[in-house]
């Protein structure tokens, strides 16, 4: 996971796919987020000419997310052991919930 972190630079974007209650509990700092369900409607969010390294919580929806992007023209990436690896490798992370610690939903 911490070459993810280290990919983290000008040109690279992470986003996250999760669902709202999800991104609240926590999330990467600096992620974009658009929920999975949302994302053909929300293309024109992401950065055209910017790596895409896509997160949910274990890797299947981002898998999914990463295959759509593939076929309409960015260069994304699946990373495949999620918010849930990004917290367990001791990460950094934000919630949305004030009073409350990150955490993985």
């Amino acid at each position: 996971m911490t070459e993810v972190r280290e990919r983290l630079t000008d040109g690279v974007t992470l986003l996250d796919v999760r669902e709202r209650d999800e991104w609240e509990a926590g999330h990467a700092p600096d992620a974009l987020h658009i929920p999975l369900g949302e994302l053909a409607g929300r293309l024109d969010e992401l950065p055209e000419n910017d790596e895409i390294l896509v997160v949910c919580r274990s890797g299947g929806r981002s898998a999914r997310a990463t295959s759509f992007l593939n076929g309409n023209g960015w260069d994304a990436f699946n990373v495949d052991t999620g918010m849930k690896g990004w917290a367990a490798t001791g990460n950094p992370m934000v919630s949305e919930r004030a009073g409350t610690e990150p955490s993985v939903l």
